[in-house]
């Protein structure tokens, strides 16, 4: 039995912690904040309740392996899951609207067809096809598997078969999602629909690779799914296995060095002074904090995963509606932006301001979020990580743009909460906010993430900013892929 120190609560580290504690290891987790959970995390007030990160779960199936890995239960037994139908209604510049069934590709272009016109449920229905054969090709490298030593296989690679697209007499393929839109999809409505899923990350489409396909068809094919309560109660749950499995919490404890001895890691260090030996250290934090408490000798070297490109925030608004939610109403509306250049300007480029934001309109339905006869409704926007603007004005144009979705939005409105990346900073400790992305093939690597082994024996990472990457079904994917590698030593190559 080792002594595992785990630095940070996040969803990654707790189910680094529940699997490395069934397996008999003993696990004691070391928090700075006051909770659990990272960026899942819930705000309340006046009887109004929202989730103030992650608010849909796709790939349920990485959680329920969780459980059933470590209790021999069903994650169904611990919380609510609903699968959400619609999975979204998309609002488009022209102002036509469709509405996206859950999990059906013969549903979807069906209802494609009837909202943009005949053809485009077709040329969405073949997209998802070559993006299938792009997940195929990178399923296991990418999220099943520890880093490949040779990652460089997976960055010069584009694993998205291209329509070969002929254009000033010379044949060409689709590099980026920009040029799917513009060659493959043909259509501007279509291409906002695609581009929205690398939006919502941060992924500028014009220069992400065209592997980010893999993006839509993950929803597409295994659906969007919402936890009763919000998703709060997924960690909640996850926080209850550990706790079952007697792994130790340390709230308030805040980290400060990584202790080595005889070349491995040794245990941490915590700012009043003490310290907490340990066979292994796993470090659940952002790469800026990585760095200050390895006093740098994490670093990547020559040969290893190049530097992540500055990663996007968030920008939330939390909205108490008087009044009941309309029956019918979708779970999620996106408003995309009438002026697809500006905000991309805006967002990657040097021009000032936000003015054309692309909006993500949550609305649950779920009685336990508000009082009877009124609704709790979450906004949130994509912008740029580390910025110090004052967050107001775009706010205001944030509700000017949901009520495309939301008739008569400003006339309903008790109040509203604004939730700035420096209150995700605050919760996850990543600096100016920011949100990591999932690791994608191609593009020279840029879009993959550092290994969850580090140059230090016996000093791992896990969560969002290391292999597979951001977003919460990576982060349990990361967690079992750390405790792989502390289990079985350096030859674990995965799940089966």
């Amino acid at each position: 039995m080792a002594r595992i120190a785990v630095i940070g609560a996040g969803m990654g580290a707790l189910t680094a912690a529940a699997r490395l504690a069934v397996a008999g290891h003993r696990v004691a987790v070391y928090e700075r904040t006051d909770t659990y959970g990272g960026a899942l995390r819930r705000f309340e007030r006046d009887g109004f309740s929202f989730d103030t990160g992650p608010a849909l779960l796709p790939l349920p199936a990485v959680y329920r392996d969780l459980f059933v890995k470590t209790g021999k239960e069903p994650l169904e037994s611990r919380v609510e899951l609903v699968q959400v139908d619609p999975s979204s209604r998309h609002v488009f510049a022209d102002g036509t609207q469709v509405s996206l069934p859950n999990a059906s590709r013969a549903g979807v272009v069906a209802a494609l067809d009837e909202g943009l016109g005949a053809g485009a449920g077709k040329r969405w229905g073949d997209f998802l096809v070559r993006a299938r054969e792009a997940w195929d090709r990178t399923r296991r490298p990418l999220l099943e598997e520890p880093l490949w030593p040779n990652w460089q296989v997976l960055a010069e690679r584009e694993p998205y078969p291209s329509v070969p697209h002929k254009r000033l007499l010379r044949t060409r393929r689709a590099g980026t999602l920009a040029e799917i839109g513009a060659w493959e999809l043909r259509d501007p409505r279509l291409t906002a629909l695609l581009e929205s899923h690398a939006l919502g990350y941060g992924l500028d489409p014009r220069v992400a690779p065209a592997s980010a396909a893999v993006l839509p068809y993950m929803e597409h094919a295994f659906g969007t799914w919402y936890v009763g309560g919000g998703l709060r109660e997924l960690a909640r749950a996850v926080y209850e296995r550990c706790l079952a499995r007697r792994v130790e919490f340390h709230f308030g404890a805040d980290v400060t060095g990584v202790l080595e001895k005889d070349g491995r890691a040794s245990g941490v260090e915590l700012a009043d002074g003490s310290v907490a030996e340990a066979d292994f250290v796993v470090a659940g934090v952002a790469p800026g904090i990585l760095d200050r408490l390895t006093a740098g000798t994490v670093v990547r070297g020559e040969g290893e995963v190049p530097p992540q490109p500055a990663a996007a925030a968030r920008l939330t608004l939390l909205l108490a509606l008087r009044g009941a939610r309309p029956e019918g109403t979708a779970h999620r509306t996106v408003v995309h932006t009438e002026d697809r250049e500006a905000e991309l300007d805006a967002l990657f480029g040097t021009a000032a301001g936000h003015p054309h934001p692309t909006v993500t309109v949550l609305r649950p339905g779920d009685p336990r979020l508000a009082p009877a006869d009124h609704e709790a409704v979450t906004l949130t926007t994509v912008v740029p990580a580390r910025s110090e603007q004052p967050w107001d004005g775009l706010a205001d144009h944030m509700l000017t743009v949901a009520e495309r979705a939301v008739p008569g939005l400003r006339d309903r409105l008790l109040w509203h909460e604004v939730r700035t990346p420096a209150d995700i900073a605050d919760a996850t400790g990543a600096e100016g906010g920011a949100v990591p992305v999932p690791a994608l093939a191609a593009a020279g690597g840029r879009l993959l993430h550092p290994s969850n082994s580090t140059r230090v024996p016996g000093l791992f990472t896990v969560g969002g900013w290391t292999h597979p990457g951001g977003g919460l079904p990576h982060a349990g994917m990361s967690g079992a892929l750390v405790a792989g590698l502390i289990v079985e030593g350096p030859e674990f190559r995965g799940s089966q």
